[in-house]
């Protein structure tokens, strides 16, 4: 591999580890309490890497563990170089590091380069300095509109609801894409790029395989800050059109990527995905070029509904955003800031057929697989109670949006009331409800037609079976809310069925379904396998 200092770009090795790995994401503070105070942490982590080796996953993402008055449960950074004691310590983080590796999992960390902590030394000291200082310069202050400055700058919104602007004492704003508690960075500031290379390097030295990278259309801003067309409808969590929504995805945030891209290269067998929530597949495109990101995530498939002419756009889309260029497509259903597809495709028994389905389609797919905590035991969203809510988007929407909590509750391990075998503690930072005793790890690891074992099956299907190989796809014609399509260089067929009625099965041995056969058709809400 070759390092920084070299001329040209890396050309990606075509073994490299990541190319068609499936990462596990750990939401770190809802995996395994090890200190009985209800919340997840990294020792929690290190007593279940025999599970996450047993499901068969290559690698982990774990979220933000860092230093932290967890606003945003942890995306708000008051140290990106220490671990909150809430989480454990370093030395808890080097353990985990080193026994993951002894159980060939690689480990990712999320680095979140849009913004720190209002807690940050660096906030706290823009603050204390004043306007036009070199401390304030770090982040995005600005003088208001109006003719005491009483206006925000600019009528951008936050992603968390309300305005993306809040004011200080001596009367400027900051700028905050989510909640105030996390000022934007600078990054015109040369001291922002030399402080994320130094947080780089420092967990890289530690011994982390990769990164994912928060926002990762964020950082840079457009010249002026314009104003947002007023006609304009601006949502939360969807992909993002830098024709209409100037807040994200701007051509300057390659500069920062290319230098991410530049300190890993020094680090032979590491990498680096993007949080990439770009509408234009050219764009998307361009995060992922040889000197840029390793991967981009694509969230095509969260978006699509289940309907085979919408998961088949989605894929479509995706691979063709890639296409010519030496990076393999991420595929992924679920994660924390988004409905888990379980409760997406409809809930209950239905939604949790349909599940599977698609984790067949997904699985099949050439490339790189996102797994979410929970997803491989079928765990749905929660309706948790009001005074359970803690997401900041519940607050900043004056209660009127829920927020992410539901995707976020503690995993079931063992036994048949809550906490599940999370925690020693009777309660949790999030509650669990009463119907998981059903959907614990213990209940559905001897059963062979659970959730988990469906994974297990699945996944190492994929990962032996020659019939997986090669990175082009063939579709076949297929009737109305069907699709069927064949990996090219392997001829692993994948066919899924959303039509409401039983459709003939393409020819070839069944490898597995995702549901009952019934004899030459495929139901419908089923994927199958064949080659």
């Amino acid at each position: 591999m070759r390092r920084s200092s070299d001329l040209q770009p890396e050309i990606a090795d075509e073994s490299a580890w990541w190319r068609d790995a499936v990462f596990y994401q750990v939401y770190v503070r809802s995996f395994a309490d090890s200190n009985g105070d209800g919340v997840g942490d990294l020792d929690g982590i290190r007593s279940r890497l025999g599970y996450l080796e047993l499901l068969g996953v290559d690698a982990l993402w774990l979220t933000p563990f860092f230093t932290s008055p967890m606003a945003d449960h942890g995306y708000d950074v008051a140290d990106p170089r220490d671990v909150d004691p809430l989480f454990g310590d370093l030395a808890a983080f080097d353990r985990l590091v080193a026994e993951a590796h002894e159980h060939n999992l690689k480990v990712t960390i999320d680095l979140v380069p849009n913004h720190t902590s209002d807690r940050h030394q660096w906030f706290q000291a823009a603050l204390r300095a004043g306007p036009g200082s070199v401390e304030r310069d770090r982040y995005v202050f600005r003088d208001g509109g109006g003719f005491d400055g009483s206006v925000p700058p600019n009528n951008w919104p936050s992603q968390f609801g309300g305005p993306a602007w809040t004011r200080v004492p001596d009367g400027q704003w900051y700028l905050h894409l989510f909640a105030p508690e996390q000022p934007d960075l600078n990054w015109d500031n040369h001291e922002v790029s030399a402080d994320l290379a130094r947080t780089l390097r420092f967990w890289l030295d530690r011994g982390v395989d990769g990164f994912r990278i928060d926002v990762a259309h964020g950082m840079a801003k457009p010249y002026g800050l314009p104003n947002i067309d007023p006609r304009t409808e601006i949502g939360a969590g969807v992909m993002h059109d830098n024709s209409v929504d100037p807040r994200f995805d701007n051509d300057g945030v390659h500069e920062v990527h290319r230098m991410i891209r530049k300190v890993i290269d020094e680090y032979p067998g590491r990498m680096a995905v993007g949080e990439v929530w770009v509408k234009d597949d050219e764009r998307f495109a361009k995060y992922v070029r040889p000197d840029e990101l390793h991967l981009g995530f694509n969230f095509r498939l969260v978006e699509a509904s289940f309907d085979a002419d919408s998961v088949r756009a989605a894929i479509e889309h995706s691979l063709g955003a890639v296409r010519g260029l030496d990076t393999p497509p991420t595929w992924t259903l679920s994660n924390h800031d988004v409905t888990r597809h379980v409760t997406r495709y409809g809930g209950g028994a239905v939604g949790a057929q349909r599940a599977r389905a698609m984790t067949l389609v997904e699985l099949a797919l050439p490339g790189v697989v996102y797994l979410y905590n929970g997803e491989e035991l079928g765990l749905p969203d929660v309706e948790l109670p009001d005074w359970a809510l803690q997401d900041p988007i519940w607050l900043r929407s004056r209660h009127t949006l829920r927020g992410r909590d539901g995707c976020r509750v503690p995993l079931p391990w063992e036994g048949d009331t809550p906490p599940f075998g999370f925690s020693q503690a009777p309660t949790t930072w999030l509650p669990q409800p009463n119907e998981w005793a059903g959907l614990t790890a213990e209940s559905q690891l001897e059963d062979p037609e659970s959730m988990l074992s469906f994974y297990r099956h699945a996944l190492e299907l994929r990962k032996s079976h020659s019939a997986f190989n090669g990175d082009d796809l063939e579709w076949y014609g297929a009737p109305p809310g069907c699709f069927a399509f064949r990996r090219k260089g392997g001829g692993l067929i994948c066919a899924l069925n959303t039509s409401g009625g039983p459709v003939p099965l393409p020819p070839g041995e069944v490898l597995l379904a995702s549901g009952p056969m019934d004899g030459n058709q495929l139901p419908s809400d089923t994927a199958v396998w064949l080659a």
